[in-house]
């Protein structure tokens, strides 16, 4: 900074006003500086520059691991919510951090707010650690979380009905005649335990019995979605129908079905759920429960920034729509 202050004859604070946009600086005074500085590849520290002003315009994205789930940031929906988020937060003016901790230990994320890496953070999904995040909002971390809203709630949640999604997807396929519904996917944690939840309530709304064999234990990555639904198929168990709990997992799945002889939707109808941009283009275009990722991703940040400012937000709860495709329904 001291080399740009003298080749503009000026002092370095002068400098250090006109780079940060300063209007007690006169005009042709800031841009020759800023010309010099471009010259000179001269940039300011966005870190240095926070700890001078005292505001951090750092936002956080944790998005959780679990082994056994191996739910990668290359899945399309935490891409699709990253996109989003990152719109939001730059036309706000904000930077994101992208950050990953063990879900069994979502408390990790304080370190990053007590470092003073992040102003505050979004947590995408609770990862059945109600208990945490409720430890996090305690000790007045500003965080949002992607999510239901739960009992006994301390922090601020965004997010969708699983289990109605679940009921509604399966209902669906019900009215189109179907029985022998599969459930597809990690039944017993996270998001996809209330889509599960959903499944059975509408089954046994229809005085359908839920069957184990029926329940097709799959993670989240493409391969073993595909792996998961070939060894179900070796099983010889017919279904005439599958709900899946996310699109990753529906895609592979119809795309296994195809490979193995059954047409979609004629002997096996399709829904998955997310509405992630290739639903629509698969093959046949998949039916699914639609999440609002846009509109979620500024009601986040607007919440998250009510926290920082020390207010208690209410959650949210957006609504999820069924979106019918091919997958699901027969042409008339």
């Amino acid at each position: 900074m001291s080399d740009i202050a003298k080749l503009a004859g000026v002092s370095t604070a002068t400098v250090s006003r006109a780079l940060n946009g300063s209007e007690a600086i006169r005009p042709e005074t800031r841009e020759r500086i800023m010309a010099l500085a471009q010259a000179h590849q001269y940039t300011v520290h966005a870190g240095a520059k926070n700890l001078r002003s005292g505001e951090n315009r750092t936002l956080g994205l944790v998005i959780p691991y679990r082994a056994s789930l191996r739910m990668q940031v290359t899945d399309p929906f935490f891409l699709s919510m990253l996109g989003h988020l990152a719109d939001a937060m730059t036309e706000a003016q904000y930077d994101l951090l992208l950050s990953r901790v063990n879900a069994d230990h979502l408390d990790e994320c304080a370190a990053l707010y007590d470092s003073g890496r992040v102003a505050g953070m979004v947590v995408v999904g609770q990862w059945d650690h109600h208990d945490q995040l409720n430890a996090l909002a305690k000790r007045h971390v500003p965080v949002v979380v992607w999510g239901a809203h739960l009992p006994d709630q301390l922090y601020c949640s965004v997010g969708s009905d699983n289990a109605r999604g679940g009921f509604e997807a399966t209902e669906h396929l019900i009215q189109q005649g179907r029985k022998r519904i599969a459930f597809m996917g990690d039944y017993a944690s996270g998001e996809a335990k209330f889509r599960y939840d959903g499944y059975c309530k509408a089954l046994q709304k229809y005085g359908i019995a839920v069957d184990p064999s029926r329940v097709i234990l799959s993670p989240f990555t493409p391969l073993e979605a595909q792996q998961a639904m070939h060894r179900f198929c070796d099983q010889h168990r017919p279904i005439d129908a599958l709900f899946a709990a996310s699109d990753l997992i529906a895609i592979n799945a119809m795309g296994v079905l195809n490979a193995r002889g059954f047409k979609v939707p004629e002997d096996v109808a399709v829904v998955g759920y997310d509405d992630v941009d290739a639903a629509r283009h698969s093959f046949p275009p998949l039916s699914t429960i639609h999440q609002p990722l846009d509109v979620a991703a500024r009601a986040l940040l607007q919440s998250l920034q009510e926290v920082m400012q020390g207010r208690q937000p209410a959650s949210r709860q957006l609504s999820s729509p069924l979106v019918i495709r091919a997958s699901s329904q027969l042409a008339k």
